[in-house]
C-alpha cells in the first residue's frame, strides 16, 4: 500500500480536503451550540471525548505495545492537562458567545505557539514575524473591542483556550518528533477524558438520548475533521491549505445567522481576516526560508 507521505502532491486535492475539514469543524461547533446550557460544559466535553474513544479501539493493540520514557510521559501529561483546561473553556464559551466569535478567536492558537516557541525553545523571531504576530493580536482586539462593549465570560474563556491549546500544540510538536503520530493523538484523547472526568462528576446531569446523539455526532465530525486535515496536509503544502481555513469563519457566520439568530458582525469578520492573514504570512515565510521550526501548522480544531 502506498504510504501517505509518498503520494504525489496535488494542491487542488489538498484544498478540497481542507474545505471538508472546515465543514467538519464548523459542524462540531454548531452541534455543541445546539446542546445549549442544560448540561454543564465540562460534562459535555467529557462525554464528547469519552464517546470519541470508540474510534481508538482499532489502534488499541499497537498502542498497548508502545513504550515511553519518563520524560515523554511527563510531556504527555502536561499536554493532557493543558488541553483539558482548553476544551472545558471552549465548551463553556460555546454556550455564551456567537459561533463566529469562537471560530475567529480559534485562529489565535498558532500565534500563541509562535510566542511560546521563542520563550521556551529559544527560537529566533524575525521582525516580519513579530509584525505578523502584532497584526494578529490587533485582529483579536478588533474582535473583542474592549471598552466599546461589555465582554462576556465566554470571551475570556476563549482567551484561556487559545493559551492552553498553544501550549498543547507546542508539546505535540516535540512529541511528534519522538513518537508515532497515532500515539500522540490517542494519548491526548485518553488523558483529556481522564482529566475532565472529576470536573464532570462535580455537577453531573444525566443526558437524554437526544443529547447523547448530538455528542456522538460531535465526536464523529471532530474525528473526521482531524483525518481529512491530515489528508490535506499530505496532498499539498501548508502554504496552500492554510488560507482555506478562513472559510470556517464564513461558514460560521452563515450557520450562526441561519440557525441561531446571530447577526453577522463585521468587526468579527474583519478581525478574523486579519488574524488568518497574519498566520498565513508566517506559514509562507517559514516555508520560504526552509527553516525547520517548532511551530506546527494551524490546527482548525481543538475540540
Amino acid at each position: 500500500m502506498q504510504r501517505m507521505d509518498e503520494r504525489p502532491q496535488s494542491p487542488l486535492r489538498g484544498i478540497l480536503w481542507m474545505v471538508v475539514t472546515g465543514f467538519c469543524f464548523v459542524m462540531v461547533t454548531a452541534l455543541v451550540k445546539m446542546l445549549g446550557g442544560r448540561i454543564p460544559a465540562t460534562e459535555s466535553a467529557f462525554l464528547r471525548y469519552l464517546l470519541g474513544l470508540v474510534f481508538l479501539l482499532p489502534l488499541w493493540r499497537s498502542l498497548s505495545a508502545t513504550r515511553l520514557t519518563r520524560r515523554q510521559w511527563g510531556l504527555f501529561t502536561l499536554r493532557g492537562a493543558c488541553h483539558t483546561i482548553g476544551v472545558g473553556c471552549w465548551f463553556f464559551a460555546m454556550t455564551r458567545i456567537p459561533i463566529a466569535e469562537v471560530t475567529a478567536m480559534n485562529y489565535l492558537n498558532p500565534i500563541g505557539v509562535s510566542i511560546l516557541a521563542v520563550i521556551f525553545l529559544g527560537e529566533r523571531m524575525a521582525m516580519r514575524r513579530i509584525l505578523a504576530i502584532c497584526a494578529a493580536l490587533a485582529g483579536a482586539v478588533i474582535i473583542l473591542r474592549p471598552g466599546f462593549r461589555e465582554l462576556d465570560p465566554g470571551h475570556f474563556a476563549m482567551l484561556v483556550t487559545a493559551g492552553t491549546f498553544s501550549c498543547s500544540y507546542l508539546v505535540a510538536k516535540i512529541l511528534s518528533d519522538e513518537t508515532d503520530a497515532t500515539v500522540v493523538v490517542a494519548l491526548l484523547s485518553v488523558m483529556v477524558t481522564i482529566g475532565l472526568a472529576p470536573f464532570a462528576m462535580l455537577n453531573w446531569v444525566w443526558p437524554n438520548l437526544y443529547e447523547l446523539g448530538v455528542l456522538a455526532c460531535v465526536a464523529l465530525f471532530a474525528t473526521a475533521g482531524h483525518y481529512t486535515m491530515t489528508l490535506a496536509f499530505a496532498s499539498a503544502p501548508v502554504t496552500v491549505t492554510q488560507p482555506v481555513t478562513f472559510l470556517q469563519l464564513v461558514w460560521s457566520v452563515i450557520v450562526g445567522a441561519a440557525f441561531f439568530a446571530e447577526p453577522p458582525d463585521p468587526f468579527v469578520i474583519a478581525g478574523g481576516a486579519i488574524i488568518i492573514a497574519a498566520v498565513s504570512f508566517i506559514t509562507w515565510r517559514e516555508a520560504q526560508l526552509k527553516k525547520q521550526g517548532v511551530t506546527p501548522p494551524i490546527h482548525a480544531t481543538k475540540q
